[in-house]
């Protein structure tokens, strides 16, 4: 999977799960400002069904844009791979 594809399934997996248009939703756009600490929680959880990845909790603490989120979860995916 590569970087775009995995920018435009979280892009559209966070206009989704806040009830936003796509467009509203940027790289640069903050979670903070998007929705609550809930939804930011329940946004992990939807990127780990949808990459089938594990995010630990204190990594994703730190997810701050929505463009940190890509990046985390194209390492995840490198990684696992990796694996196989």
């Amino acid at each position: 999977m590569t970087e775009t594809e995995i920018e435009a399934k979280v892009l559209q997996l966070v206009a989704d799960q806040l009830g936003l248009a796509r467009s509203e939703v940027l790289r640069e756009s903050e979670f903070d400002k998007l929705g609550d600490s809930l939804d930011k929680t329940e946004l992990m959880m939807a990127f780990e069904d949808a990459f089938d990845v594990s995010i630990p909790d204190d990594t994703a603490a730190g997810v701050q844009t929505v463009g940190d989120a890509v990046s985390l979860i194209r390492e995840h995916v490198a990684a696992k791979q990796a694996e196989v």
